[in-house]
């Protein structure tokens, strides 16, 4: 069975200034939701989730009415109507679990204001190929492929050993500077090509059930902070470090962009006008 496409569109979008993830991109008015949908369904993954706020609700579905998602089954989950309430999103790992509430079976989980090129769900989907529920996928990206022409980045580099992860490293302050990559935090220079996550995960059903009991202490431990956020990635750490999971790292030979400012998004609609 194919695994169910999860797309995060549960954020506030402070930095950008609004929902973000109806912004049009395309020449057809396409954001980078529809074009997950899209390469999804040319990758065989017809039945997708999107985690979304109740606000958002009626606008979600005007806009998906203007895209031809007709090869896909679409449903819509709100995430602030999943569990206990709250004004901010509980974050990215109690958004996976509302998508898990939909479907039964894996999920490939991504953001819904990042493009992955195409053939990224495919990855995730074919890590997840098989009846070992002990493996999870992480589609990782290359470095240079994820920078912003505009200011510093930071991403989670991948610590490999036989395709494995064994750790991510979270590093901030990262610019191209003549022809060279640097980080400020840790500091020093990167390599090109270096593997970085950018949220982009294959997950069997069993990681999904600890993510439940991962929630429950959580919730447990902070139920009147109104700021924290149970993250997806922590919580997959947790469970690799404890010996529960293994994460297969696959790499997109892809370019990655994303939208977090506004300035962000002039970048991208320039990239699609010009066909990438």
């Amino acid at each position: 069975m194919s695994p169910t496409l999860v797309i995060m569109a549960g954020g506030l979008g402070t930095r950008f200034g609004g929902d973000k993830q109806l912004i049009p991109v395309g020449p057809g008015g396409e954001t980078f939701l529809d074009l997950a949908i899209t390469d999804a369904a040319e990758s065989g993954i017809h039945e997708v989730v999107i985690v979304a706020r109740t606000n958002l609700d009626a606008l979600l579905r005007q806009h998906l009415e203007t895209q031809d998602h007709s090869a896909s089954s679409i449903r819509i989950a709100h995430q602030d109507s999943f569990g206990p309430a709250r004004s901010k999103p509980w974050g990215t790992g109690h958004a996976v679990l509302c998508a898990a509430a939909e479907s039964s079976g894996s999920l490939v989980v991504l953001n819904a204001d990042d493009y992955y090129g195409t053939g990224g769900s495919a990855l995730a989907a074919e890590g997840l190929s098989g009846d070992d529920e002990e493996r999870a996928v992480l589609v990782a990206y290359e470095l240079e492929r994820t920078l912003s022409p505009d200011g510093l980045v930071s991403r989670g580099v991948c610590e490999l050993e036989g395709g494995h992860l064994v750790g991510l490293v979270e590093t901030h302050g990262i610019r191209k500077v003549g022809g060279q990559i640097h980080a400020e935090d840790p500091p020093g220079r990167l390599d090109p090509v270096t593997p970085v996550s950018m949220n982009l995960w294959g997950l069997p059903r069993r990681v999904l059930d600890q993510l439940d009991r991962q929630w429950s202490d959580f919730h447990s431990a902070n139920s009147d902070d109104k700021d924290i956020e149970f993250l997806l990635p922590e919580a997959i750490e947790q469970q690799r470090a404890r010996g529960l999971v293994i994460v297969d790292v696959v790499r997109s030979g892809e370019s990655w962009m994303g939208i977090t400012n506004p300035e962000d998004l002039a970048v991208a609609r320039r990239a699609f006008a010009g066909g990438l």
